[in-house]
């Protein structure tokens, strides 16, 4: 159990460094979501309840797609240029080296969820009927669904051209049909079957609750349990993607 802790941290402490040198990757984790929501706040300015109805949802979808984006191409280049395949001739778990990147990524998603729904709160005036934590906890779940879920397909490509080609297959058609430009029950029965398959329309209920309810609901906790549930489901088939080969 020792030697899996120390090697989970071992893995989530080298990918930390290297981010570290990354001023461009780490400036897009934490500036960019800020950067969006403050735009959308500039654009519905003189519209107040607009911003309040749609500024959840999209604290949400942002932090989601960009560390969907950053940690799929950060994976890739490991998978690629044969880290992976260096540390997986060592008796280190394949489990631990996602659960590293994991950790590793998550800690930037806290901090980058935290600085987007404080800044959406507190400096844009986002209001919200439900407990302000509460969105912040969504926020999060957002961030590390990305983060596993780039991890995961980050397995499926062979380029970067090809991992943010994942944006447009994988990211864009869960926006569409995820609640946020129509309402679920206004779908195509096939659409909202569809969207009931798919993490972000789980998300972004969530945070459209607690955007009009007081009180936290049994649908925004199993909205909560629901992402969750997607996250691990990640880990696990990203560490089913790496293949162990012998020395």
């Amino acid at each position: 159990m020792i030697y899996h802790l120390s090697a989970v941290l071992a893995t989530a402490r080298r990918i930390l460094r290297q981010l570290s040198h990354d001023h461009r990757s780490v400036a897009l984790i934490f500036l960019v979501p800020v950067v969006l929501m403050s735009l959308l706040y500039w654009l519905y300015i003189d519209q107040e309840m607009v911003f309040d109805r749609i500024a959840p949802a999209l604290l949400g979808i942002f932090p989601f797609t960009i560390m969907f984006l950053i940690t799929s191409i950060t994976t890739l280049r490991e998978r690629t240029n044969g880290t992976f395949e260096r540390v997986l001739v060592t008796p280190i778990a394949k489990l631990d080296i996602i659960l590293g990147y994991t950790i590793a990524f998550g800690l930037l998603a806290i901090i980058q969820s935290l600085i987007a729904s404080a800044v959406a709160i507190y400096l844009l005036d986002m209001n919200v009927a439900g407990p302000e934590w509460f969105v912040i906890l969504i926020a999060l779940c957002n961030a590390l669904l990305g983060t596993a879920l780039g991890i995961f397909l980050s397995a499926f490509a062979r380029t970067e051209f090809q991992a943010v080609q994942f944006m447009p297959a994988f990211i864009f058609p869960q926006f569409l049909v995820c609640g946020l430009l129509l309402p679920l029950d206004q779908m195509p029965d096939l659409l909202q079957s569809i969207a009931y398959c798919l993490p972000l329309t789980y998300a972004v209920d969530a945070l459209q609750r607690v955007a009009t309810e007081v009180d936290i609901s049994s649908e925004s906790w199993r909205d909560i349990w629901v992402v969750l549930g997607f996250i691990v489901a990640a880990i696990v088939l990203g560490a089913l993607t790496l293949k162990r080969r012998s020395k």
